[in-house]
């Protein structure tokens, strides 16, 4: 399978959310009002001007201190990406793909889409939409500094090297790689989205 993909290695990422600001930075996002909602994610959720967010689920661990999990969530890039499927039935070109990177794209035609319909097709509940305008938004795989030979800016930011990019395949094979020594201290790891996605 051709195309990009990226791997993240949550056993090195250390939850500092460079790559969330990374990608609001490049992308000339604006900041996101945020609240104590009793969390340490901030802001609380993804959004027309939040590509990128680090998910935290906290939990007391065995010895009752707290324990922190986390991941970054954003558009996985699927292979075959339901969202595109269910747009083109409504607004064909709505969403593309990139030849050369794979990347799931979005254009202003989904302005006239049936947002709902997108927004429910995606299995990861990622799609987002402006208000008043109808526009969608979402990750873009940082398409323009990978097309012009740049790493995707979540990926250069990263300070822990957590976040890998690059051609699919070996972005695979790293990820069994890794897999492999991580199972010797942790027996149930496991890497999903291998064989349909291109963030895993």
């Amino acid at each position: 399978m051709n195309g990009k993909a990226f791997f993240i290695d949550t056993t090195l990422c250390t939850g500092c959310r460079g790559c969330q600001i990374a990608c609001k930075q490049w992308n000339q996002l604006p900041a996101t009002k945020t609240e104590n909602w009793g969390s340490y994610q901030n802001p609380k959720d993804l959004s027309f001007d939040t590509y990128k967010l680090i998910r935290f689920q906290e939990h007391l661990g065995p010895d009752n201190k707290p324990v922190w999990y986390f991941y970054q969530d954003s558009c996985r890039h699927c292979v075959e990406p339901p969202c595109k499927e269910t747009a083109d039935d409504d607004v064909p070109g709505g969403i593309i793909i990139d030849s050369h990177t794979g990347a799931v794209l979005y254009t202003d035609k989904l302005k006239n889409a049936n947002h709902q319909d997108i927004i429910e097709a995606c299995p990861f509940n990622i799609p987002r939409v402006q208000k008043g305008t109808g526009y969608m938004a979402k990750c873009t795989m940082c398409v323009d500094r990978v097309n012009s030979g740049m790493l995707p800016a979540c990926v250069k930011t990263c300070p822990t090297g957590a976040m890998q990019f690059g051609d699919r395949d070996k972005m695979v094979d790293l990820a069994n790689e890794r897999l492999g020594e991580v199972k010797e201290k942790f027996p149930k790891a496991v890497v999903t989205g291998l064989d349909d996605l291109r963030v895993f």
